[in-house]
């Protein structure tokens, strides 16, 4: 496929800038390292300092030029800085409206919550509710836990091994980070390192099969469950997707027990694994989904919708300060309103279908590439040794290092990090994705030859 001159000079490898302007991000990239915590982590990896951004491409202060296939890790449904999406933050402000309401109702919020419970699967819209959190995924999932464990009188949870809900304390417990008798922790199907050895739908089946007899078992040891919650694929966890039966199974266990179904949907929505949601494509309907990422447009905003029974919190039972983000409002429904209607759902799933097969040939060619997996656009390239067949965590991050130096973000996820992960918006074009490939297809046997 040729590519389009604009398609083209966004392939090119980019040049360094100016020695002033070089200088100029040097600087600040020291004094971050110097003021900044050492929690810090994708400044870490990226070392660049972003001033411009448009779509996929990203500029730094150096001058050289980038293709971003992290997304703010997905946020950036539409890319960087797209035109519905900054129409619709200058219309809020130009409007005069209040920028910070707490739960107040709004014009803005209403036109947000409408085009949001329109997008929602079918059977949880007709009787939702939805709670503002702010602002970020895990304050969702928070959220989400204390509903589950208020309506149900229970305390346990039910999460899956390889798991991630966040960074604070009751998302960490049920993304395995931190140690908690309340939370069982099950196998999550997976071919290419099943946990049964067989993989495939004889693997979910074991897994689903194991977790109906731990449930039922009254020497399990599994405390009374609240809820259980799931990624309909695991992002962190090393791009992992669900399938479909097991999912499924997973709901009709759950729904006999009266264990409400979590779908921690914060990373999958909005149309990234080439459906609007994550569970469109095993057809669940789960009781709370856990939403944020691109439902705020590439601004902070997390919510939780769930079914109108649970809905037995006392006023005040949670709250946050800044759960009324207007501008995060605006800019989500222009992105919601544009996926929806441009169809990007379905062109995250034929895209994302082609560049997997694309990626799949580099298992043939390059020893080192154990596994290329994902849904959508949420794609993810497993290095291992050749020899062992071992996670390889640390050529992981030498491509990952070869690819910057090519002018192409990619960021590492899965167990031990030796998973490349590709979170490219939903707007990226065939030209775009065709440099994405070259310069990652590239990157690799560069790495490979690299000491490490």
């Amino acid at each position: 496929m040729a590519l389009t001159e604009q398609a083209a000079a966004a392939a090119t490898v980019p040049t360094q800038g100016s020695r002033g302007s070089g200088a100029a991000a040097e600087g600040i990239l020291r004094r971050q390292a110097q003021r900044e915590s050492a929690a810090r982590t994708y400044a870490r990896s990226l070392p660049i300092v972003p001033v411009r951004a448009r779509g996929l491409t990203i500029e730094g202060a150096d001058g050289r030029r980038y293709l971003d296939c992290l997304s703010g890790a997905g946020t950036l449904a539409l890319g960087h800085n797209h035109p519905v999406v900054l129409e619709a933050i200058r219309g809020v402000l130009d409007s005069g409206a209040p920028l910070h309401v707490l739960d107040l109702a709004t014009p803005v919020k209403d036109a947000f919550t409408t085009e949001l419970f329109a997008n929602l699967p079918p059977g949880l819209a007709a009787d939702a509710r939805i709670q503002f959190c702010g602002p970020a995924g895990t304050d969702a999932v928070e959220a989400a836990l204390k509903l589950v464990r208020t309506a149900t009188g229970r305390s346990g949870l039910l999460a899956f091994t390889g798991a991630y809900h966040g960074m604070t304390a009751g998302a960490l417990d049920a993304s395995g980070g931190a140690p908690d008798v309340r939370v069982t922790r099950l196998p999550y199907p997976q071919d290419y390192r099943c946990p049964f050895g067989v993989g495939g739908a004889r693997g979910a089946l074991l897994a689903a099969r194991w977790m109906e007899s731990l449930l039922d078992d009254p020497k399990g040891g599994v405390p009374a469950p609240a809820a259980m919650i799931v990624e309909p694929v695991q992002g962190e966890g090393g791009v992992i997707p669900s399938p479909g039966a097991w999912l499924r199974r997973m709901r009709e266990i759950t729904e006999a027990r009266g264990i409400p179904l979590i779908a921690d949907e914060v990373q999958t929505g909005v149309g990234r694994t080439g459906a609007f949601w994550g569970v469109d494509h095993a057809g669940v309907v789960p009781d709370v989904m856990v939403l944020s990422k691109a439902i705020g447009g590439s601004l902070p905003l997390a919510v939780i919708v769930y079914r109108a029974e649970l809905d037995v919190w006392a006023p005040g039972a949670h709250a946050g300060t800044f759960r009324g983000n207007q501008l995060a409002m605006a800019a989500g429904t222009a992105t919601l309103a544009y996926v929806r209607q441009n169809g990007l759902a379905e062109r995250a799933a034929d895209l994302g279908g082609r560049m997997l097969t694309a990626l799949g040939g580099l298992t043939g060619t390059h020893a080192c590439v154990g596994d290329v997996r994902g849904r959508g656009l949420m794609i993810g390239v497993e290095l291992i040794d050749p020899d062992t067949g071992d996670a390889a965590p640390d050529l992981a991050a030498t491509v990952r290092q070869e690819c910057l130096d090519r002018g192409l973000i990619v960021e590492l996820g899965g167990r031990h990090s030796s998973v490349v992960r590709l979170l490219p918006p939903l707007t990226m074009t065939d030209e775009q994705a065709t440099a994405v490939l070259d310069r990652l297809a590239d990157a690799i046997p560069a790495a490979a030859r690299r000491p490490l």
